[in-house]
């Protein structure tokens, strides 16, 4: 008999998952709140640290915040045994700035901040990434750069049909049936086939990664639900035969319950996820609870997506006051859902 061979020290040593950050907008708070949340705080989770981005913009940022910050060119072959940043510089044919347009939407940035998203999706797509986190962008920039998708959402569900965009944090949780969309629009969605197709991709999604974990509490449409349709119809004729259809596939969803009163029933109740059924109605109250902690995550997609829960803040860029709990909530999130193997 052939003697055992001594495990490789190299193959058994612990990888660290690989997390690619977008540092959106040059113009906004994104690079300040990149930096500060990786760099500030001691709480982040061991990982190699992957930002997608310009040297100049980030070299700006960290002269105008006066700290130290080790950031080395990416190397594909590198897989660092402890917490690593590095940076893939990725060039935009439309130079960005941020010293001079801080605080200002531009094709410039548009262009840039959307470069930087693209290049940080496609590594993810390819399986070397495990998470990627989206810095803010600023959807009039993208326009004005003739960006057509809204968001980073839209852009994912360019590749992913099932993505959602949902909203974590400790204290609530919320699934958007539609969120980039006009209310007259968004309405439009509100029909049992979306809700049916709706509830069965938010199940197979979550399912992914704490499985027979979470109870979706559906919110109605009208006031108090349409009080037996005194108020509105669509309760009746198309959430609660959803709602019916998808309980008999086993899943563990109820309501509809009046939109006044559902926030509060999951409120501190980390296993129940509220389905809003357009953006305003889940973003006011889960911003109201968690504005400096919440994170946007993206479900629906082989990889995880995470984002802070605000904009660009384009009224306070530049001035080094920005509060990065946000961001370092989402990166936080990313590592904690990553598969620790690509």
């Amino acid at each position: 008999m052939s003697p055992k061979k001594s495990p490789s020290p190299e193959k058994d040593k612990p990888r660290l998952p690989r997390i690619g950050i977008s540092i959106g907008d040059p113009a906004g708070i994104g690079p300040e709140v990149t930096l500060k949340a990786l760099g500030g705080r001691g709480d982040i989770p061991p990982a190699h640290y992957i930002l997608f981005g310009s040297s100049l913009v980030l070299q700006q940022e960290i002269k105008a915040m006066s700290v130290d910050f080790d950031i080395h060119p990416y190397d594909p072959g590198s897989d660092p045994a402890e917490t690593h940043y590095s940076l893939v510089e990725i060039e935009s044919p439309l130079e960005p700035m941020r010293s001079d347009r801080a605080g200002k939407s531009s094709k410039e940035n548009g262009l840039a901040s959307f470069l930087y998203f693209q290049e940080a999706v496609d590594m993810a797509r390819k399986g070397k990434l495990q998470a990627v986190v989206t810095a803010p962008i600023s959807k009039k920039s993208w326009a004005l750069a003739g960006i057509h998708w809204k968001g980073h959402t839209e852009y994912l569900a360019h590749y992913y049909p099932e993505a959602i965009m949902a909203f974590w944090s400790g204290r609530m949780k919320v699934a958007l049936l539609s969120h980039h969309l006009s209310l007259k629009k968004a309405l439009e969605r509100v029909t049992r086939g979306n809700l049916g197709e709706f509830f069965s991709a938010l199940h197979r999604s979550v399912e992914r990664f704490r499985p027979g974990r979470y109870e979706f509490l559906v919110s109605g449409l009208n006031p108090h639900a349409g009080e037996e349709g005194l108020l509105g119809n669509e309760e009746a004729e198309e959430i609660i035969p959803a709602i019916r259809l998808a309980r008999k596939k086993g899943l563990r969803i109820s309501g509809p319950y009046p939109p006044d009163v559902v926030f509060r029933n999951a409120l501190d109740k980390p296993d129940k996820i509220i389905v809003a059924l357009y953006h305003d109605q889940g973003l006011i109250a889960f911003k109201m609870v968690a504005f400096d902690s919440g994170v946007n995550l993206s479900l629906g997609l082989p990889f995880i997506r995470t984002s802070p829960d605000h904009g660009t803040a384009f009224d306070i860029a530049g001035r080094g006051v920005a509060d990065a709990g946000s961001m370092a909530e989402a990166v936080k999130l990313a590592c904690e859902l990553a598969p620790l193997s690509l």
